[in-house]
């Protein structure tokens, strides 16, 4: 399971580097580049709250599909052996929302 977590610094901090132009320290603005192409869908238009919770899911899905990328997570699919979903967490209730 991938799971994400709503509220996520880390993807807010991808959002205002994508569509604000914001550069971090060398280390997180690595960790935020490995993060933006999978923010491509993310409508700049949508309000805050929204436009976050949306980029954490899209954040979700495009880390799965990294993994699906490499030679070990394509093996392990062709093996039967694993099956990944995407989940996330809403942090007040605890609840985990698996993603479709």
């Amino acid at each position: 399971m991938v799971l994400g977590h709503e509220g996520c610094g880390a993807v807010q901090a991808a959002l205002t580097a994508k569509f604000q132009g914001a550069q971090e320290r060398s280390r997180i603005q690595l960790l935020l580049q490995n993060m933006l192409p999978g923010l491509d869908g993310v409508d700049p238009q949508l309000p805050p709250q929204q436009k976050l919770q949306r980029a954490v899911e899209a954040n979700v899905r495009w880390s799965i599909r990294q993994f699906l990328e490499t030679p070990e997570g394509r093996a392990r699919m062709a093996e039967g052996r694993i099956k990944v979903v995407g989940a996330v967490c809403e942090i007040a209730t605890g609840r985990v929302r698996l993603l479709a």
